[in-house]
């Protein structure tokens, strides 16, 4: 499926970088999960140590000072680990097993990063990452990632129960939750936190960014629904990719689906580079560093796709 996800997907015309300090914190952001219980066998730790979070975040932040490449990576490694749990370990495969866990997860998000909350591994592990953002001292940044989580696990709820009732979302619909299964976006405040540059809030909103921001959030997810679609259907059909939701809405063939697929992407990333470059032309500084972060994302979320042993 690489093969095809190489061959099939034009390549992010954005020059790709890393971060000096990526082999460094990917053998601490290891270190964190094992300390807070988040790997428990070798199993897991081999799944983690192929998922190379570190590769992805020190890809979409090469310029970070390295406590806030960390912070990062360490989402990143926090995610891997929810998203495992999920869809390997059986943690998703109903609402009603799922459901405790978002509710001690929640509970921690409702702190804010005070206190001590969580319960378990991945609670406690969602407290310190709370908690190191807060104390970077953007209440902003902070409250927005706080949100992002949430509908980040809110979705999930929403693939426990299309498990449950083995139920293929339509396109439409699989590319709206998409937008927050695939947490991008909590992933892309953590690194306008790294830069310490957002645009003011007034500016956030205004919608030639929110049309940026969407977009890159899409190409990241699709990017990797292609390249992950033969690891994720190697034990059955999994709903949970945009191949699979075309397949089942038009009723095409795998191959077809999966051009399909492609070729979304595709025209995605041509509109991506036309509104880039329109904001560009405006010459505000103030949105550089915005525009830098999410072109990163999408480049390193190829060029991680390519070497990941995640996807072999």
């Amino acid at each position: 499926m690489r093969s095809f996800a190489v061959s099939a997907l034009d390549e992010p015309p954005f020059s790709p970088s890393r971060h000096a300090g990526t082999g460094a914190a990917g053998e601490e952001s290891l270190r964190w999960a094992q300390s807070f219980g988040l790997i428990t066998n070798g199993r897991r730790l081999h799944r983690l140590r192929q998922a190379a979070t570190a590769e992805l975040a020190g890809r979409a932040c090469p310029d970070a000072d390295d406590d806030r490449l960390r912070l990062l990576t360490d989402l990143v490694t926090w995610l891997f680990v929810v998203d495992d749990a999920c869809d390997e370990d059986g943690l998703g495969d109903a609402p009603t097993r799922l459901a405790p866990v978002v509710a001690d997860l929640l509970d921690v998000l409702d702190g804010h990063g005070a206190g001590d909350r969580g319960d378990g591994p991945l609670g406690a592990a969602l407290a310190d990452l709370c908690r190191r953002t807060r104390a970077l001292g953007r209440p902003a940044l902070l409250l927005r990632f706080v949100g992002q989580v949430r509908d980040y696990l809110l979705a999930l709820l929403w693939e426990a129960a299309n498990r449950e009732h083995r139920r293929v979302p339509g396109v439409a619909e699989y590319v709206r939750l998409r937008r927050h299964t695939g947490a991008v976006h909590p992933a892309l405040t953590l690194t306008d936190l790294a830069y310490d540059a957002p645009p003011e809030a007034a500016h956030r909103v205004e919608p030639a960014l929110v049309d940026v921001e969407t977009l890159a959030v899409d190409l990241v997810c699709w990017c990797n629904d292609l390249f992950s679609y033969g690891k994720e259907n190697r034990s059955g059909p999994d709903a949970h990719n945009l191949v699979s939701a075309i397949a089942a809405e038009t009723g095409g063939d795998e191959p077809a689906a999966l051009r399909a697929a492609a070729e979304r992407f595709n025209r995605a990333l041509a509109a991506y580079a036309e509104r880039e470059a329109a904001l560009l032309a405006a010459d505000d500084p103030a949105v550089l560093p915005f525009l830098a972060a999410r072109r990163n994302w999408v480049r390193a979320t190829y060029d991680w796709s390519m070497r990941a042993g995640r996807y072999a």
